[in-house]
């Protein structure tokens, strides 16, 4: 891939995060966790082109952040939408502004609530797309699982479940044509929406500890995590 960009979705309220401030803005380990997110994907050695989809309301907020934590690392803003799908569609055609012709780019999501990720698991994530065109990070799972049918529920193998995180990451052509599509209930992340277009999807192996802050009690574990 010729140029590589990371649109990190923080366009979210974080209603389950009992707090008025969205969970992307908190503090882990005294600074916006957003920060965090944006700080590994520079320091992968990938470094893709850094876009942060953000609340147009939450703009300002976002530039005093910068100001009162002395964040420097370049990066463009765009607006998100009133669904993901919505915002991922707007930061598609962001990219598209800057480079019209997305064919040969590679293009990762990001959750801006995950500032875990690994920079070797970006980096191994951004080369393998340059042979498959659609990469996700994923781990397997290590608990039982069970799938309900009505009343009953039937074990199945745990070795064939894979738990989804993010970044998922798409060659830009490929990406751009998922999104012309039509949102369905049925696209639960990106690689859900590419899948629709019959493209098949790799997984990269990835982390336990690269969780996304959704509860209170995950910004405590993240802060765990920093530590080791």
């Amino acid at each position: 891939m010729d140029q590589n960009f990371v649109l990190i979705v923080a366009a979210g309220k974080g209603s389950r995060m009992q707090s008025n401030l969205p969970k992307q803005y908190l503090l882990l380990e005294n600074k916006p966790v957003l920060m965090h997110t944006i700080e590994k994907f520079y320091a992968s050695e990938t470094k893709p082109q850094l876009i942060i989809a953000i609340d147009s309301e939450m703009e300002d907020f976002w530039k005093s952040l910068c100001e009162q934590y002395h964040f420097t690392i370049p990066h463009s803003i765009t607006y998100g939408g009133q669904t993901r799908f919505q915002t991922v569609e707007k930061g598609i055609a962001f990219i598209k502004n800057m480079r019209p012709d997305l064919s040969g780019s590679a293009i990762a999501i990001h959750d801006g609530a995950r500032p875990l990720i690994h920079t070797t698991t970006i980096d191994l994530a951004f080369e393998k797309v340059k042979t498959s065109n659609a990469v996700i990070v994923a781990r397997s799972s290590t608990d039982s699982v069970r799938v309900s049918t009505g009343t009953n529920t039937q074990a199945i193998d745990r070795n064939q479940i894979w738990l989804v995180q993010t970044p998922q990451i798409f060659e830009g052509g490929l990406l751009e044509r998922a999104y012309k599509q039509e949102e369905e209930p049925t696209f639960t992340d990106d690689a859900s929406v590419v899948e629709k277009l019959g493209h098949a999807i790799e997984i990269v192996m990835g982390d336990y500890r690269n969780i996304k802050i959704t509860y209170p009690e995950d910004l405590e574990i993240a802060e765990i995590y920093l530590k080791m």
